[in-house]
């Protein structure tokens, strides 16, 4: 009779313990770390800047508590703004700002526009367009950490932040393309409709092709 108590003991507390084991809670994923907190954070901020458009262009480092920014600001608050947003975030410690301000050019403002239409609104680039069905800056599928190789070789070990795919930087009548796009095709596309565009000095074609980045990723 004992013997039949301990087994029937001994199958409830099995039981028992496969009944617990179903109800406990599934262990927590790994959180981020703190440098892929900060860096996230970072780009948020900058994404999030009102007056940060396709005539700008931002990207940044991050280093134990330091951030470098560069690139182009076509407004003048663009600088300012960008450090101040950027201070915002825990984990930051110091801002190190290089950002150029472009010099106020009626001429510039012109090539501006009209490079923008001419590659925004040729019928292949069109879907770069806003609305046009291409997704880049804080929509784009980043892994989490920092991916300084995304940046062109004019930023070395800078992570790109900018919410166009083609960024369009004019400066005493020069214009540069900044920013990544599908396929090599596409930036050659890119190249020629701003090449076309009358009154320029020259074309500097720095844009990313996508499957270049995923390679470099690797």
């Amino acid at each position: 009779m004992q013997r039949r108590i301990r087994v029937a003991t001994t199958w409830l507390s099995l039981v028992l313990g496969l009944v617990l084991a179903a109800k406990a809670p599934v262990a927590a994923q790994p959180s981020k770390t703190a440098t892929q907190q900060v860096v996230e954070g970072i780009r948020k901020e900058l994404l999030k800047l009102p007056y940060y458009g396709v005539f700008d262009y931002l990207a940044f480092s991050y280093d134990k508590g330091t951030v470098t920014l560069v690139g182009y600001a076509y407004r003048p608050t663009l600088k300012t703004d960008a450090v101040r947003a950027v201070k915002r975030v825990p984990g930051v410690d110091q801002v190190i700002d290089k950002i150029e301000e472009l010099p106020v050019s009626q001429n510039d403002d012109e090539l501006r526009w009209k490079t923008y239409y001419a590659i925004y609104g040729d019928p292949f680039l069109s879907r770069y367009a806003p609305g046009g069905g291409i997704l880049w800056g804080h929509r784009h599928p980043f892994d989490p950490g920092f991916h300084g190789a995304l940046g062109p070789a004019e930023f070395p070990g800078m992570e790109p932040a900018g919410d166009y795919p083609i960024h369009i930087i004019v400066k005493n009548g020069k214009i540069k393309l900044l920013g990544v796009v599908d396929s090599e095709s596409d930036k050659t596309l890119a190249g020629l409709r701003a090449r076309e565009v009358p009154g320029s000095f020259g074309v500097e074609n720095v844009l990313m092709v996508e499957n270049e980045r995923r390679s470099t990723k690797r």
